[in-house]
C-alpha cells in the first residue's frame, strides 16, 4: 500500500527574516483586522507554535521562498523578532505546498505545543492564546501519553483527532500498532473506526483484561462474534496487503502483453474464429479502466 509522505524537512531551521522572500502581498487593512490582532497575541504570550515554511534555498543568493506563514512573519517583525524557525519544504512549488501539506501534522502540532509548555507558559494561557478551550489543550499536551513508540512513527505525518489517543491507551502496544497499521492503509484514521476495532479486540490485547466492553445495542455473544469476524477480517487484509504490490504489477505487465498481442491482425483473425471466448476476456483486460481511475 502506499502512504503519504512529509512534504517538507521534518526538522525546523532558524532563518533570518533578511532571507525570506514573501510569495504574497499582505491584504489590506490587516494591521487592523481581528486575526492579526489575534496572532500577535499569540506571539507575543507564548511565542511561535507553528513554523513558518519555505522552499529550498536559491544557488547563490541563499533566499528562501515564503509559501506559509505571511501573517506570522509580519507580526513577529511588529514584535522585534529577526529570524524564525522555518520548516524547509521538499517542492519548492508553492501550489505544491498549498494543496498538499498546507498544515502540521498532529504530531508535530503536539511537540510545538510541548515546547512551549516547556519553555514555561502555563496550559490555560496556551488556551486562551489559541482560543481553545483548557481540556482541548491538555489533550494535544497529553497527546502521546501510553502510546507505543511504532504507533506514532505510523502515525507522525497523519492528521487525526486528539480524541483518538484515549482509545489507544487502552490497548497493549502489539494491538495499539495493528489498529493503527489498519487505519492508516484504509485512510480512515478516526476515532468512529479506532472505536470499533476497539471493541473487536480480545480482552488479552487490552491494558486492562478485566474490564467490561460495553457498546449500546450489542449482547455479549454479539461482541464475542465480532470480535472473531474482524480478527478474520484483519488476517485476510494482511495477506491481500502482502500481495498488492505484486498482483499489481502483474496486470501492467498483463495488460501491456495483450495489448501489443490484440493489435496483431492475424491473431485477433485467429482468436476470433478458434476461441471466441478468450478474445472477449483478453479485450475486456486491455480495455478496462486502470487501477488508479477506479
Amino acid at each position: 500500500m502506499t502512504q503519504d509522505h512529509l512534504g517538507f524537512i521534518p526538522e525546523p531551521k532558524t532563518v533570518a527574516f533578511s532571507k525570506l522572500l514573501p510569495s504574497r502581498k499582505a491584504p489590506d487593512g490587516l494591521a487592523h483586522s481581528r486575526k492579526f490582532k489575534q496572532i500577535m497575541s499569540s506571539l507575543d504570550a507564548v511565542g511561535l507554535i507553528e513554523p513558518l515554511t519555505i522552499a529550498r534555498a536559491e544557488k547563490g543568493s541563499g533566499m528562501h521562498l515564503l509559501l506559509d506563514g505571511h501573517i506570522r512573519l509580519i507580526a513577529l517583525r511588529e514584535l522585534g523578532f529577526t529570524d524564525a524557525p522555518c520548516l524547509i519544504a521538499k517542492d519548492d512549488e508553492s501550489y505544491t505546498y498549498n494543496n498538499r501539506i498546507n498544515r502540521l501534522s498532529t504530531i508535530q502540532e503536539h511537540f510545538m505545543i510541548r515546547r512551549a509548555v516547556d519553555r514555561g507558559v502555563t496550559p490555560a494561557r496556551l488556551a486562551k492564546s489559541l482560543e481553545l478551550d483548557l481540556e482541548h489543550i491538555s489533550k494535544k499536551i497529553n497527546l502521546l501519553d501510553g502510546i507505543c513508540a511504532e504507533a506514532v512513527r505510523l502515525l507522525r505525518d497523519k492528521h487525526f483527532s486528539a480524541n483518538l489517543s484515549p482509545v489507544l491507551r487502552k490497548l497493549k502496544p502489539t494491538r495499539q500498532v495493528e489498529c493503527v497499521e489498519l487505519m492508516v492503509a484504509t485512510n480512515n484514521i478516526t476515532v468512529a473506526y479506532a472505536q470499533a476495532l476497539l471493541a473487536a479486540t480480545p480482552s488479552n490485547m487490552l491494558v486492562n483484561e478485566r474490564a467490561q466492553k460495553k457498546v449500546k445495542g450489542v449482547t455479549a455473544d454479539q461482541m464475542a462474534k465480532m470480535e472473531r469476524e474482524m480478527t478474520n477480517l484483519e488476517g485476510q487484509f494482511k495477506l491481500v496487503e502482502q500481495s498488492y504490490g505484486q498482483d499489481v504489477l502483474n496486470l501492467v505487465l498483463a495488460k501491456g502483453y495483450l495489448t501489443k498481442l490484440l493489435d496483431n491482425e492475424a491473431v485477433i483473425r485467429y482468436l476470433s474464429q478458434n476461441t471466441p471466448d478468450i478474445l472477449r476476456e483478453f479485450s475486456g483486460i486491455v480495455e478496462a479502466a486502470s487501477l488508479e481511475k477506479q
